[in-house]
């Protein structure tokens, strides 16, 4: 990580770049428990151009709670670097202050506590307030959508992503990228994009038959603002084929594709462009990689990963931004561009209290008209809870110990599994479960829940293959989520060894027995790939169960031993 004081200060070639984060204003102030809308709005506006930066929303209209990860492992260089520290050593890196709206809004720690006191976050009507409040600052700032935008609800799966788009087009961005968007199907992506007022770029979004850029999908997007001539490149999610399913958009491939980015940085910039900004779904760490392999890029705006970082990590002289999550939070970076290079920049990371920042009543209106027909079938209430439910974490969070709990309750398997998926708010103990709490962490377009036979062998390959996604020291064959969280095993892993060698003490919980490689055993879960995969929704049998509990309490789960860290 790089140090507060090189952070302040950079060489650049022969000439001083100057940063700073806004970060430090707003923990001070958040210490001392007096923030205000105007104090985390506040600003101090700075050279020419203004970026305004929201990612991975995951359809999050509504203020919710939002938990973060209290385990992130990194490895290889990233070992202990951002966003691979969490907690304690978090706070202690960045200066937070334990009990601060800033503790609360960037760390797991005392979550439950902290969350009753400060609230909600996000909500995109609080959002809006923020993008109009900078672009009255600075009218002319670019603001920018990193994908992950077109998912992850109960109103944005019956109305296949049009309640987000609504949205989205009333806040006006400028330009957007695509990750989760292309498991609505190529048909009704391409419906969608083809009636866009922004860009949809993605110099990584190839036709798959003639490996050529898809038409469909620019490269790049020119704006004149600050009178900079600011290039603008996509980079789409580069493993879709591969973590979600490839039948439903089998005319796209995708890929890194770092050569050709370099290219396209060339071509922007040998037509005049003097400021290169890469809008990002890779990915922090690939990011990260991709930054050292490509020159001329000044700013990555990442998603993908979800990470909230308050200060800026620079590679070379690029400067990677991260913006965290489901509308939680919005980064403004102003920029200083003087005769095509960048001089300097600031940068804030603005947290969405969502009862410290005022709706906006336009965006409002919209989001209640999305919601409307839905009313009653998203405020039914299914249950209870006494735990914290939520989602990240490496191994495991609470609301996938409540699905693989259904999974194997609902569907009488030995074994569960659900997709390492980082997608989903967060509830806190005594509030009510209602159908839509279920969706927003279980709405895909493909969750049919399968019930299958697998041996011991097969399972072990399948933990295997899913941790060297995550765990490859190299972060461009990083290409999953979080692990696949596990129901009814528990199992030892060295995320230090080599793919096949990482997992070990496969254990059957029920009896205590060790999984046995040759045997069969009955193994639940949801969100196949494979097309074709049969069996009830996922949200329904999470449903039927928690109908059936009443009231949800979940014992801690200690079934995975981590060790190589």
């Amino acid at each position: 990580m790089i140090s507060r004081r090189d952070f302040l200060q950079v060489s650049m070639a022969a000439s001083a770049m100057y940063g700073a984060s806004g970060f430090g204003n707003w923990a001070r102030l958040a210490a001392q428990q007096s923030l205000t809308q105007d104090q985390l709005l506040q600003f101090d506006t700075f050279g020419n151009v203004s970026l305004i930066h929201v990612t991975d929303i995951h359809a999050q209209l509504m203020p919710i709670y939002f938990r973060e990860p209290s385990i992130n492992i990194g490895v290889g260089g990233n070992k202990g670097a951002v966003p691979h520290i969490t907690g304690a050593d978090f706070r202690r890196a960045y200066g937070i202050e334990d009990g601060s709206p800033s503790h609360y809004a960037l760390s797991a720690g005392d979550f439950e506590s902290l969350a009753k006191g400060y609230g909600k976050v996000g909500g995109l009507d609080r959002v809006s307030t923020v993008v109009n409040a900078i672009r009255a600052d600075r009218p002319d700032a670019i603001l920018l959508d990193g994908g992950d935008t077109w998912h992850g609800s109960y109103t944005c799966y019956h109305t296949e992503g049009q309640d987000m788009v609504n949205a989205m087009n009333h806040l006006k961005p400028d330009a957007m990228t695509f990750h989760w968007e292309f498991t609505l199907g190529s048909d009704r992506v391409a419906e969608i994009v083809e009636s866009l007022p922004f860009a949809a770029l993605g110099q990584n979004i190839f036709d798959a038959e003639w490996d050529e850029p898809a038409e469909l999908f620019k490269p790049y997007k020119f704006f004149e603002r600050g009178g900079v001539k600011v290039a603008v490149i996509g980079q789409a999610f580069p493993y879709m084929p591969i973590a979600n399913p490839r039948w439903m958009f089998p005319e796209y491939s995708f890929g890194i594709r770092d050569e050709n980015m370099q290219a396209m940085v060339d071509e922007v910039r040998s037509m005049g462009a003097e400021c290169v900004v890469c809008l990002s779904h890779n990915g922090f760490d690939v990011d990260k990689k991709m930054a050292g392999k490509v020159t001329g890029i000044d700013v990555i705006l990442s998603g993908h990963t979800h990470d909230a970082l308050p200060e800026p990590v620079l590679v070379g002289e690029t400067i990677i931004v991260a913006s965290g999550s489901n509308g939680k939070f919005v980064s403004r970076v102003d920029l200083d561009i003087r005769d095509g290079r960048m001089m300097g920049f600031r940068h804030k990371l603005i947290p969405i209290f969502s009862d410290v920042i005022a709706p906006d009543p336009a965006m409002t209106a919209v989001i209640n008209e999305q919601r409307a027909p839905y009313a009653d079938q998203l405020a039914e209430v299914i249950g209870h809870t006494d735990s914290t439910l939520y989602r990240r974490g490496n191994f495991n969070g609470s609301w996938d110990d409540l699905i693989c709990d259904a999974l194997i309750s609902e569907r009488e398997a030995d074994i569960a599994m659900s997709p390492g998926v980082r997608w989903g708010p967060s509830l806190l103990p005594g509030d009510p479960i209602t159908r839509e709490d279920i969706w927003n962490v279980t709405s895909m377009s493909y969750g049919e829940a399968y019930r299958s036979e697998m041996t011991g062998e097969f399972i072990k390959v399948i933990l295997e293959d899913v941790a060297d996604n995550i765990f490859n020291p190299d972060p461009y064959y990083q290409q999953g989520g979080d692990m696949v969280r596990i129901g009814g095993m528990g199992y030892r892993i060295d995320v230090s060894k080599p793919q096949g060698e990482r997992i070990t003490e496969m254990t059957l919980l029920k009896t205590g027995e060790a999984i046995d490689p040759a045997k069969t055993y009955i193994v639940a879960g949801w969100a196949s790939v494979n097309e074709g995969t049969e069996g009830p929704q996922i949200w329904d049998v999470v449903e039927n169960h928690i109908r059936k509990q009443g009231t949800v309490t979940l014992d801690p789960n200690n079934s995975v031993t981590v060790v190589g860290t």
